[in-house]
């Protein structure tokens, strides 16, 4: 077995030449490819489930907690899950080559942009092997070579993965290397694959706080990252109750351990007396515990007092922090202080109060009257999705196919010469 160093070099070298073949396959060669590898998962259901059946022994054996064991789970739903969405993603408008803004210039010359692969892209993740089927196919229908770095803890459900993924590309006459999955679970790989701007372009990595801070610090290549998920309602004192009340518990009971849960909820203190008892009643019946400022504890009797810590925390799990403000700036302005600058919605009726608030507040995704679980790539029509970045640069929310692309200028002339 190779040593890591020279097992990552190799890896980036056959990426960066892979990279320059998917780069000029076509559309249909794509999408035969994502076709075939489709094929492939529900052909190879037994190798999958019993390949995630270790996983989850030596998961139990380690013990890991319920929500990471949730996680790592395959099952033939989930399996019919990554076979539906490469169906979907093969059916995704192709955006590389795509021309747009051509315009003529006085000089006689057309300029426009085009639609590029970003190149080689490296993505770390943890737990779920279902991340390593959507990433391989958004990368490769957006025309990147990648290598995938999965969690430890799910080694021998990405291996079976990748091995209907390589079988897949040479059936359809392109390199296994085009989509590499990392056999070795070494922290090394993560620090090479980081490291290495002459093999990768860009990193994208996906888990808990710790591991994006990590990358983010530690890396030589652009990352495009998404922090965490400190996800906010706030309820305008024009709100529709009604609306207020079924939005909210959505929000936060959906699904409570992803990014899009709702985690700070804000109401007027003009309508907190109507809302926040039914409120707390269906929350409570959730087994949602609930933390609140003073004013919520007058309401709410007996609740946990919420700290400054509250207000910047994602939970991932079953806790909602409340405070009650006096108006709109007063919830902004509380937003833009604590917020991941992920997802925010406000219920109103005022149309102003609903476009001031999209105006003012600074996150990837603002939304009215609607739940913060619709952020998401696929709620959004952008087809299965590589992660929700909270970055401002290179791309800003779910991250679709146009988001793994860059552009470049071209210029469209006949025997033109500068004067």
């Amino acid at each position: 077995m190779l040593d890591i160093n020279s097992y990552m070099l190799e890896l980036g070298s056959q990426a960066r030449a892979a990279s320059r073949e998917i780069a000029r396959a076509t559309t249909a060669e794509k999408n035969a490819v994502l076709l075939n590898i489709s094929h492939a998962l529900d052909a190879h259901r037994p190798e999958l489930i019993a390949a995630n059946k270790l996983d989850i022994e030596v998961g139990a054996a380690k013990g890991l907690d319920a929500a990471m064991m949730d996680r790592l789970e395959l099952t033939d739903a989930h399996i019919d899950t990554m076979v539906e969405g490469l169906r979907q993603v093969a059916a995704l408008d192709d955006p590389v080559g795509a021309v747009t803004d051509l315009k003529s210039r006085p000089s006689g010359i057309r300029v426009g942009k085009m639609r590029v692969p970003l190149g080689v892209i490296g993505i770390i993740y943890e737990s779920r092997p279902n991340v390593t089927c959507e990433a391989a196919s958004l990368c490769l229908k957006s025309g990147n070579a990648t290598i995938l770095r999965g969690g430890s803890e799910a080694i021998h459900s990405n291996q079976a993965i990748a091995e209907c993924i390589a079988t897949g590309l040479e059936q359809g006459g392109l390199s296994r290397h085009v989509i590499q999955v990392l056999d070795r679970a070494d922290r090394e790989a993560v620090g090479k694959l980081i490291t290495m701007p002459e093999f990768v372009d860009v990193i994208i990595p996906r888990g808990g706080k710790g591991l994006i801070e990590r990358i983010s610090a530690d890396a030589k290549v652009p990352v495009i990252k998404h922090l965490d998920g400190n996800c906010h309602i706030y309820i305008d004192d024009s709100a529709d109750l009604d609306k207020a009340f079924t939005v909210t518990v959505n929000a936060k009971t959906q699904r409570i351990g992803t990014c899009c849960t709702l985690e700070s909820l804000l109401i007027n203190a003009a309508i907190a007396q109507e809302i926040l008892p039914r409120l707390s009643k269906a929350l409570n019946a959730e087994k949602v515990e609930l933390r609140g400022c003073e004013k919520t504890e007058e309401l709410v009797p007996g609740i946990i007092r919420a700290t400054e810590e509250d207000w910047e925390t994602e939970y991932l799990a079953p806790i909602l922090s409340i405070k009650i403000i006096n108006d709109l700036d007063e919830a902004i302005a509380h937003i833009n202080k604590y917020s991941s600058q992920h997802t925010e919605s406000i219920i109103t009726e005022d149309h102003s109060h609903a476009q001031k608030f999209l105006r003012e507040v600074d996150s990837s995704s603002v939304m009215v009257n609607a739940s913060t679980r619709f952020a998401d790539g696929f709620e959004y029509g952008l087809g299965a999705e590589i992660g929700i970045s909270t970055d401002k640069l290179h791309a800003r929310g779910p991250v679709g196919l146009e988001g793994l692309t860059s552009q470049k200028y071209i210029v469209l002339g006949d025997g033109h010469i500068r004067q």
